[in-house]
């Protein structure tokens, strides 16, 4: 991955125009007195001077993260749940579940997706508890959780730290 190239706007444009066209990461960093730049490129940012260097720093480490590759959990055809180059063995309910769990990262998945996903025969909600509970233990090692969405379902997403 390319670092993050930081020119002034509009004065060093045409060479923003060339490091857009070979998708190379940018900072505009706009004059005070200048239009800023339509970006549509995710790979794109701007400040306008003057900018604290907080603020620079800020807007390129935003950058440097959208242009990681996202890393995202997935159940292999052995039942382990991989993550972050880390496995955990999973059983053939819990491989189910988190099946659908891991295709939706990040995202709610209802109580209904998982009782569909997890059993052949309709599941009895006490069931489906007690695997969800094994499952946030094997989770915590990989550094992702299951959060609960009240009335809604549950989220499988990167462990949020403790603010402690």
């Amino acid at each position: 991955m390319d670092d993050v190239r930081i020119l002034r706007w509009p004065q060093q444009s045409s060479e923003a125009d060339e490091l857009a066209a070979s998708g190379t990461p940018r900072l505009l960093l706009v004059e005070p007195d200048a239009d800023p730049p339509v970006i549509s490129d995710w790979r794109a940012d701007w400040v306008r001077l003057p900018a604290d260097e907080r603020d620079v720093a800020a807007r390129v480490l935003g950058l440097t993260h959208r242009l990681r590759p996202v890393d995202r959990p997935r159940v292999d055809d052995h039942d382990r749940l991989v993550f972050a180059g880390e496995w955990v063995a999973l059983s053939p309910i819990e491989a189910r579940l988190m099946s659908v769990l891991s295709v939706h990262y990040e995202a709610v998945v209802t109580l209904e997706q998982l009782c569909e996903h997890g059993w052949d025969e309709a599941p009895r909600l006490n069931a489906l508890r007690v695997h969800l509970t094994r499952l946030r233990r094997r989770l915590d090692p990989l550094g992702l959780e299951l959060r609960t969405v009240r009335s809604k379902g549950f989220v499988l997403q990167p462990t949020v730290p403790n603010p402690s």
